[in-house]
């Protein structure tokens, strides 16, 4: 029986992701900018961790997708038990790679990777199981782990330095055993509800499925989950190597801010990548590209609400928080960011159809390229002079390419595209609203500024798109709402 996308679910997804942002928008304004070279440090670590754990994970989590169309219940138990022991395996490896690598070179930063470690492992885990809970389509309770403990985690940690209660090293350890604890809690609730038993003998899982395709397959997977993180994740660590720990606190929150964009993108990509790879096995294209257009529109509208808010909103906004002074540099950063975001999820799960189609490798080869560009961007505009700022442009130009190449690629193998006659005008809607509103006369107030041009901004795009009937799911929302309230 084909699953469905459960709305219940991603409507807890999207709750639990809003909740964990305003947690980490309220830190990230008030509390982070009071010490940014701590906060630019945590976040050199957990961006060690990111680039850790794919090697940890090996793919492995991508073929739980990828091949449980085609397996029984008996066989899909034995490949998650197989996954969870070559996470294990490669895990001692890394960790003896850590040991070797620290003691060969010395370095100033080479300590900090025994706090990435541990983060890294855990991350390893939980996007294992992440991708379980999501072949279950529960992904709420795993979710709630995943992105409010840090966000809860974090801001203590600070508070408890800031208040000279503990140091560096205690901070990044606090930090660490969060993860371990979300690690431990993710594990339990997975194997609540999916017992894959204790069956370590996999000579009969690949007899059914081929161990060749499935190593090649993982290869492929972890290359593309490194070189997105290399391509999409290198700035923090480009920044606090080659310009400053604060300035790399400045830049973390500017793309803490522009990443709460994605929310619902996340969590709908999660929801429909099984369903995506069942179309793919069955060669349901008609299908496949109705949800396509579907979720392509649906994101670019819920994107496009969202970063006008921001745009027009952001700098009073900021002029009212204690922290303004520390906050306005990031200002700029977060309206590239923002806007590299809302590119991404305009274009729909175009990750998604090649990741989980028979074409996986061109995954790999734009990454690649992509790697070399953005590092050769950042390198660039940090020598040039453009600091932060010309990082985030490095960052939207690989977005930009990385998206372009592969709508052109999914075109020409599958004659699917995102767009349609209604995306377009749409995108109409939006620029107009926002040139409209942006020279209206600016009040006197920072509050009633930020009130009226928000609100009018987010009153004119929901109506003029309901009225004009372009996305069916924001009429089908408003129906409910407006039928609700006549009873």
């Amino acid at each position: 029986m084909e699953k469905k996308a459960s709305i219940k679910q991603f409507f807890l997804y999207s709750v639990i992701n809003y909740i964990g942002t305003a947690i980490g928008v309220v830190s990230t304004v008030l509390i982070y900018p009071q010490n940014k070279e701590l906060y630019g440090t945590i976040s050199y670590v957990e961006g060690i961790a990111q680039l850790l754990f794919p090697i940890m994970v090996l793919g492995a989590s991508q073929a739980l997708i990828k091949f449980y169309p085609a397996l029984d219940e008996y066989k899909k138990r034995q490949l998650f038990n197989y996954s969870i022991v070559s996470v294990g395996i490669i895990s001692a490896v890394v960790f003896l790679g850590i040991l070797l690598y620290n003691n060969l070179k010395e370095s100033e930063t080479g300590w900090l990777l025994y706090f990435a470690f541990p983060i890294a492992l855990s991350l390893a885990f939980v996007e294992l199981f992440r991708k379980q809970a999501q072949d279950l389509q529960k992904l709420a309770v795993p979710t709630l782990y995943e992105k409010l403990f840090p966000k809860i985690a974090l801001p203590l940690v600070f508070i408890l330095f800031l208040n000279h209660i503990i140091g560096v090293y205690e901070s990044l350890l606090f930090f660490a055993v969060c993860y371990g604890l979300i690690f431990i809690l993710t594990a339990i609730y997975v194997f609540k509800h999916y017992k894959p038993g204790f069956n370590y003998r996999f000579k009969t899982l690949f007899g059914e499925i081929s161990r060749k395709e499935y190593f090649r397959y993982s290869l492929y997977a972890f290359a593309g989950s490194l070189g997105s993180l290399l391509a999409f994740r290198i700035d923090s660590i480009v920044i606090f190597n080659m310009i400053s720990e604060e300035a790399n606190g400045t830049f973390k929150i500017g793309s803490n801010l522009a990443s709460t964009l994605q929310i619902p993108a996340v969590g709908l990509f999660a929801l429909y990548a099984p369903i995506v790879s069942g179309y793919l096995k069955n060669d349901n294209f008609s299908e496949l590209h109705v949800k396509y257009k579907e979720v392509a529109r649906l994101l670019f509208f819920i994107g496009a609400v969202l970063y006008s808010c921001i745009f027009l909103g952001i700098d009073d906004l900021f002029m009212l928080m204690p922290t303004r002074d520390k906050l306005m540099d990031s200002i700029p950063v977060i309206l590239v960011l923002g806007f590299s975001v809302l590119v991404n999820m305009a274009t729909g799960f175009n990750s998604e159809i090649i990741t989980y189609s028979k074409y996986y490798r061109f995954n790999l080869i734009t990454i690649l390229l992509l790697i070399l560009l953005n590092i050769s961007l950042n390198v660039y505009f940090v020598y040039a002079g453009y600091g932060i700022l010309g990082v985030s442009y490095a960052s939207f130009i690989a977005m930009a390419l990385f998206n372009i190449s592969k709508l052109i690629f999914i075109y020409k193998k599958f004659k699917l595209i995102p767009f349609d006659a209604a995306f377009f005008k749409m995108a109409a809607v939006f620029v107009f609203t926002l040139v409209l509103v942006y020279f209206l006369p600016n009040a006197e107030s920072h509050l009633v500024n930020l009130l009226y041009k928000v609100g009018l901004s987010f009153i004119l795009n929901i109506v003029i798109v309901y009225k004009l009937k372009l996305v069916h799911q924001v009429n089908v929302w408003i129906d409910k709402v407006m039928s609700f309230g006549r009873k």
